[in-house]
């Protein structure tokens, strides 16, 4: 009994040894027990060894490539619906909705652009109009003030030559006074003369034909 057991052992335990026949001195009764557990250590050996003949990496194996044909297809196919389905269109809605924003904002910058153009050309006009109403008010300022000095010439002219013919009916009024007084003057002289001269008085008539000769 302890010799069969041990045989057991030592062919559990030596799993890369062949199976080999042990000749025991049990009794036959034991023979059937024994070979039926020969026979599990060699079913747990082969099957904890790898095959002789495989070797590599197992995608290599043409064997296997009809199973991974399959599968890259069936992949792709899975890839392929999503992209089309799912990403391509969401990118393409991206996509369209950039580019109608882009359109937007450039038909947004033109917009302003022809307006600012607008709003300068107004600018433009307005200032010209401006300068010439300015130049309009400085003609016309100048205008006001040449008639204004002209007028203001003219009433000063017009009360100078009135005080210059005051001035000369003055000054002949004073002359005709002083050559009354002249003659008077004279004729007092000329008549002390002839008194003094002839010892008589000369009469007007006298004096008078006297200047009348003079």
């Amino acid at each position: 009994m302890n010799a069969a057991s041990s045989t057991a052992t030592a062919s559990a335990s030596d799993a890369s040894a062949p199976p080999v026949t042990v000749a025991s001195t049990v009794p036959l009764a034991n023979a059937d027990q024994l070979a039926q557990t020969s026979v599990s250590a060699s079913q747990m050996t082969a099957s904890t060894e790898a095959p002789a003949d495989a070797g590599g990496l197992p995608q290599l194996n043409t064997a296997n490539w009809p199973g991974q044909m399959i599968w890259m297809l069936i992949i792709f196919a899975v890839f392929y619906a999503l992209i089309a389905g799912v990403f391509a269109p969401r990118l393409r809605k991206v996509i369209d909705k950039r580019g109608s924003t882009i359109a937007e904002d450039l038909a947004n910058a033109r917009a302003i652009r022809d307006e600012a153009h607008a709003q300068a050309k107004e600018a433009a006009a307005e200032t010209a109009a401006a300068h010439a109403s300015a130049k309009k008010l400085a003609s016309e300022a100048i205008a006001r003030s040449n008639a204004e000095v002209a007028a203001a010439q003219a009433a000063e002219d017009v009360k100078l030559n009135a005080r210059l013919s005051e001035a000369e009916a003055r000054i002949k009024s004073a002359r005709d006074e002083a050559m009354s007084h002249v003659r008077e003057i004279a004729s007092d002289t000329a008549s002390a003369l002839v008194q003094k001269l002839t010892g008589k008085a000369a009469t007007q008539a006298a004096l008078k034909s006297a200047y009348q000769k003079v």
